[in-house]
């Protein structure tokens, strides 16, 4: 969502918030040096307080208030806007505990297919947010749009991240059964 939607269509968000003069590249720039950076503190996050299902939703709740703050934000300048992309990219940086977490939910047999498909499942997820986006765009406006796709999102990430067990302490060395045998 947010490198789909907030930093690919930055320009038209950032003029409806009064904010001219915003490109997608810079935005794009500053979105993933936060991504770099959250996906460092997300790990270092959930070896301390020993949960990656925690240091996720930490996560995801930064993402929220970051989304709601600039959603609310009006006339910033092209900087602030760039800054608060970064923000946003350091709240979505939980890439590598996400695909960690994702792997320890299956036994070997089946944790590397399961580890190559999560992330390409995320990016996907790109194309019916694009065209939900597309859909919405003319009758709510981009600020409306993007407040109700990007709270959908959350809650739906968070629902999906609530339902799934905990693996920090998880013992990895298992194997999938077929239940049908």
């Amino acid at each position: 969502f947010v490198a789909g939607i907030v930093i690919a269509f930055s320009p038209e968000l950032a003029a409806s918030l009064g904010t001219p003069g915003v490109t997608a590249a810079r935005a794009v720039l500053c979105s993933y040096l936060g991504v770099a950076i959250g996906d460092l503190l997300c790990g270092l996050l959930s070896q301390w307080l020993q949960s990656r299902r925690r240091a996720m939703m930490l996560s995801l709740s930064l993402l929220l208030i970051g989304l709601l703050v600039l959603l609310r934000l009006r006339g910033l300048s092209p900087n602030g806007f760039y800054l608060l992309g970064f923000g946003l990219g350091v709240s979505t940086g939980y890439w590598a505990v996400l695909v960690t977490t994702a792997a320890e939910q299956f036994g070997t047999n089946l944790r590397a297919t399961v580890t190559t498909s999560i992330p390409n499942l995320v990016r996907a997820s790109v194309i019916p947010l694009s065209l939900l986006y597309q859909q919405l765009l003319p009758s709510l406006g981009t600020i409306e749009t993007v407040r109700l796709i990007g709270l959908g999102t959350v809650a739906l990430a968070a629902l999906a991240l609530w339902s799934l067990p905990e693996t920090y302490h998880r013992e990895l060395a298992f194997v999938e059964r077929d239940s049908t045998s």
